[in-house]
């Protein structure tokens, strides 16, 4: 068993109470005191618990991260950002994965709130269900600073770094406009997501300025899945008309599009042009070069974590604090019309 506070105060010969005092630099003790119990730490290996001092404290040195989809290379590059400014300020991380569930969401903010971490850093799920009461009851009382990454909470205001997705909508469909494309389709994701709604209203405003007529049935819900754009882009090859052009709103829908082309022998882009959005570094060791819209995720998580180390730096700041980063085009060759 690990040695406690009381087995080194008994080898120390002194109080539990003069040990803490030692272990938390806090009153006074008698210098040959004081190496004694270090003596006693040393001899019996002791480690103090985290758990322990978040009692005494109130508050632990540790965040926690609550992302949607943690197989999603997007939000683990979320993550890559937050750890490394993290790990500067000495600060650990508590990890969650919702699956998209509000609540999965609201657990897991409830057991950060019970572990009394120092802050959260999260991006909200884009599940069907509607934010509720007690989620909103439960983000508003945590009474720890949280910042958002990439998406939005309705009907409250928080800290947050977001992407401009009109955008970036706007800007991939007006690329492949620009190429000779007229007959371009959106692939978007869940609907209930504030990036899916921003980035469709990019693509239709793009349409619009180039007076092309919006087709419905070039619209795509792929829910952020794999398996669900494969599907549906297996459907649209089989249309009458099919778009000669695809605007796909996340990596993994990307992947999901250029799995069903390859299996029906499709050239990109002479069967099919596509700008995707955000690199995916699998395509380009396997030699598919696709333009893509790029958001930096690493570079959102390092934002938000330095967002956040301003905050418990300034104890008094009220003011709520909102970064808009605006997507770039990668240009590879993908968009083009053959």
């Amino acid at each position: 068993m690990s040695a406690t506070i009381s087995d080194i105060a008994r080898r120390a010969k002194v109080s539990p109470a003069t040990v803490s005092r030692v272990l938390n630099s806090s009153g006074y003790v008698k210098e040959d005191t004081k190496q004694r119990i270090l003596t006693a730490i040393k001899e019996m290996n002791y480690t103090p618990s985290a758990i322990a001092r978040s009692l005494s404290k109130s508050e632990t040195n540790t965040i926690g991260i609550i992302v949607p989809d943690i197989t999603n290379t997007y939000f683990g590059e979320i993550i890559k950002g937050v750890s490394e400014i993290a790990e500067k300020s000495n600060l650990n991380i508590i990890l969650f994965n919702t699956d998209n569930y509000l609540e999965k969401e609201i657990r897991a903010i409830n057991l950060l709130k019970e572990q009394r971490i120092k802050g959260i850093i999260m991006t909200p799920g884009f599940g069907e269900e509607k934010f509720n009461e007690t989620y909103l009851k439960t983000i508003t009382s945590l009474n720890v600073p949280i910042i958002l990454v990439s998406a939005d909470i309705k009907f409250t205001q928080l800290n947050g770094v977001f992407v401009d997705n009109i955008k970036g909508g706007y800007d991939a469909t007006n690329l492949l406009i620009k190429e000779g494309h007229n007959k371009i389709g959106i692939m978007t994701g869940l609907l209930s997501s504030e990036p899916t709604t921003d980035m469709l209203e990019g693509y239709k405003k793009a349409l619009f300025d180039n007076n092309i007529k919006l087709n419905k049935n070039y619209i795509y819900h792929g829910e952020f899945k794999l398996e669900k754009a494969y599907e549906l882009t297996k459907k649209m090859l089989c249309e009458d008309d099919p778009p000669t052009a695809l605007f796909v709103c996340s990596n993994m829908m990307t992947m999901g599009v250029i799995k069903a082309l390859k299996e029906e022998h499709k050239d990109i882009p002479k069967d099919l042009a596509i700008v995707g959005f955000n690199k995916i570094d699998l395509l380009d060791i396997v030699g598919i070069n696709i333009t893509y819209m790029e958001d930096s995720p690493l570079e959102l998580g390092r934002a938000a974590m330095e967002m956040l180390s301003q905050i418990f730096s300034d104890a008094e700041m009220t003011d709520i604090r909102r970064m808009i980063i605006s997507p770039q085009i990668i240009i590879r060759g993908s968009e083009k019309k053959l």
